[in-house]
């Protein structure tokens, strides 16, 4: 029965996350949610309670990754490492959790009115870590003298793009969709120009 349960949410949770994606939370039905899932509308309910816990609970699927990728961060690492681990994590998010991750954008966008307190703290905690370990590196002169804040913001910009905007890069690659090669080329080369623009200057 475990089995079934997890596996019936885990379908909801994807569908779920497919149509928040494209239709926004207010013009989302739990119906259409039950319809992509394959599964009774009650189910969605019986499983989730509500359409708002339900939106809550695709939120979570998307922070958990997005916590985790900047496990690599420490202010002893090495900056070239660190940094590349941390963008191939944030490509990988955007290339296996492309729905999620669109949500967890828009709602960032507005004003982040569904995460809690605790998710919102969670976040932020993450963010001062990861720019204190590169002011860190900067005063001990192991990168340029980049401004932390607006490095990491450039790299949540250059690695969300490729879920925010997957449909818009395969039609100008000229590709039905992206495959694995087109997200390795996209985090070979954003750690390249994060890389080549973090080198010291005596370098």
């Amino acid at each position: 029965m475990s089995t079934i349960r997890e596996r019936n949410k885990e379908l909801i949770l994807r569908a779920a996350s497919e149509e928040f994606a494209d239709k926004g939370f207010a013009a989302t039905k739990t119906s259409d949610i039950a319809a992509k899932a394959g599964l009774p509308k009650p189910n969605v309910y019986y499983y989730f309670k509500s359409k708002e816990n339900l939106y809550r609970e695709v939120l979570e699927s998307i922070i958990a990754p997005i916590m985790q990728a900047s496990t690599p961060f420490n202010a002893d690492g090495d900056p070239q490492e660190v940094l590349s681990a941390y963008i191939r994590s944030k490509v990988r998010i955007s290339r296996d959790l492309p729905h999620a991750s669109k949500v967890f954008a828009s709602e960032i966008m507005h004003g982040a009115p569904h995460l809690s307190p605790r998710q919102v703290e969670q976040l932020n905690e993450q963010a001062r870590h990861n720019i204190e370990c590169i002011q860190r590196w900067l005063e001990r002169g192991q990168i340029a003298n980049v401004d932390p804040h607006h490095l990491m913001f450039s790299i949540w910009a250059a690695t969300q793009t490729y879920a925010d905007f997957d449909w818009q890069i395969a039609v100008v690659t000229g590709k039905a969709k992206l495959d694995d090669s087109d997200y390795d080329a996209a985090a070979e080369t954003i750690i390249r120009l994060v890389l080549k623009g973090c080198e010291p200057e005596a370098a």
